[in-house]
């Protein structure tokens, strides 16, 4: 660990006072989160659209690409699911905002004494339930700290191997582009939680550290809390997922790369963003 021995004092401190807290069996908390995630425009857009085609798009991918998320949560079970709100006009009227709603997450539930993770998965108009188990990251302590709110957060970092394709890519490749490019990549977490929550538990699968996670960055993504609630007086029942066909991650992840082909090929030939009939 890369902790200095003089943050152990704040540290020990934190705990004596957390434990008394938190430890009563029926504890529960509710976290809000704010996630954006940004996508590279540059080679955004087909021949022949104009200035105005290209920012109204971009407007509609923003709303799309920014949500916010409730974390209802205890001491070994939490339940991370979208705010539903009303959609902006017109949002859904291009094949772009078409293709995003046809693909859904909906409430993720995550079992730290089980390590099980649970998601149901909305693909065009297929229910699926994702099982797998809680991911593993060699989180690695930070001496930094930083105030998030009222609570004193400590840094923590780690790597992800992710899908090199990943996330929204409607660029068509070059001709002579290279096709034994690297499948995957890794990135770099930063994560700053607080021990004034001694929970494992974050948003989205994020989860392992000493206390609960208020803010991730990951590659294009930042997740940031706004507001936590501690032992509500009307207290959520956690829910475990269980709508939709059970299958693994790999298996989810194998028919979303699958269908994300086909459809952004399909997109390119119509004369989509990047493309444009030959």
């Amino acid at each position: 660990m890369k902790l200095h021995f003089k943050k152990l004092n704040i540290i020990v401190f934190v705990l004596l006072v957390s434990v008394c807290a938190f430890g009563q069996k029926d504890f529960q908390g509710k976290a809000y989160y704010f996630s954006k995630t940004t996508v590279d425009m540059s080679n955004f857009g087909r021949p022949g659209m104009s200035e105005d085609q290209k920012k109204q798009i971009a407007e509609r991918m923003k709303s799309m690409l920014e949500k916010t998320f409730v974390l209802t949560f205890n001491q070994s079970e939490s339940l991370y699911k979208e705010e539903e709100k009303l959609e902006a006009p017109g949002a859904g009227g291009s094949r772009f905002g078409m293709m995003m709603g046809s693909m859904t997450s909906g409430p993720q539930y995550k079992n730290i004494k089980d390590q099980l993770l649970l998601q149901e998965q909305e693909l065009f108009g297929k229910q699926f339930l994702v099982k797998d188990s809680l991911p593993k990251f060699d989180w690695i302590m930070e001496s930094e700290t930083k105030q998030i709110g009222q609570y004193t957060c400590f840094k923590a970092t780690a790597t992800k191997t992710v899908d090199a394709e990943s996330g929204f890519n409607f660029r068509r490749p070059p001709d002579d582009e290279k096709t034994d490019a690297p499948t995957t990549k890794n990135i770099q977490i930063v994560a700053w939680y607080t021990m004034q929550i001694p929970v494992n538990q974050g948003p989205s699968d994020y989860w392992g550290l000493p206390g609960l996670i208020l803010e991730v960055s990951a590659d294009k993504t930042i997740i940031l809390c706004s507001k936590i609630v501690l032992n509500p007086e009307v207290k959520d029942v956690i829910k475990v997922p269980s709508k939709g066909k059970e299958i693994t991650k790999i298996e989810y992840d194998e028919i979303v790369k699958k269908k994300t082909a086909e459809i952004r090929e399909n997109f390119r030939s119509r004369g989509g963003p990047g493309g444009g009939r030959r």
